[in-house]
């Protein structure tokens, strides 16, 4: 009976977190992209970052920046000479706003795509 248990415990497991894992349930967390924007410029990130994610000591961020959660994860233990943010410096609920910002700063246009410049 043990082993039984055991065999269906160990081979349901992948599949359970599987479905926790899924896109349907990996949802972003909302955040206001307007404050978002605010804490990204006076936070300092838009320093390294441009001020619109663009990059420029610091990689680009957006369009299409990491999941707040590894947002959250590399603020608070970055590599290279970034500075850590603490949660009491930067709240989760700052960086879903920051991630909603960064989620609504839309891709740039192709420089072909672009009249002016095709004169």
């Amino acid at each position: 009976m043990l082993k039984i248990i055991f065999v269906t415990v160990f081979i349901a497991a992948p599949f359970t977190a599987m479905a926790q894992t899924s896109p349907e349930n990996n949802a972003q967390p909302s955040g206001d992209a307007g404050h978002g924007k605010i804490l990204f410029i006076s936070d300092g990130c838009s320093e390294c970052h441009g001020t619109v994610g663009q990059g420029g000591v610091g990689p680009h961020l957006a369009p299409k920046p990491l999941p707040a959660e590894a947002i959250a994860s590399y603020i608070r233990h970055p590599a290279g000479v970034m500075p850590p943010y603490a949660a009491s410096v930067v709240s989760d609920a700052d960086v879903a706003d920051i991630a909603s910002y960064l989620r609504s700063v839309p891709a740039q246009p192709k420089l072909g795509s672009l009249p002016e410049l095709n004169d």
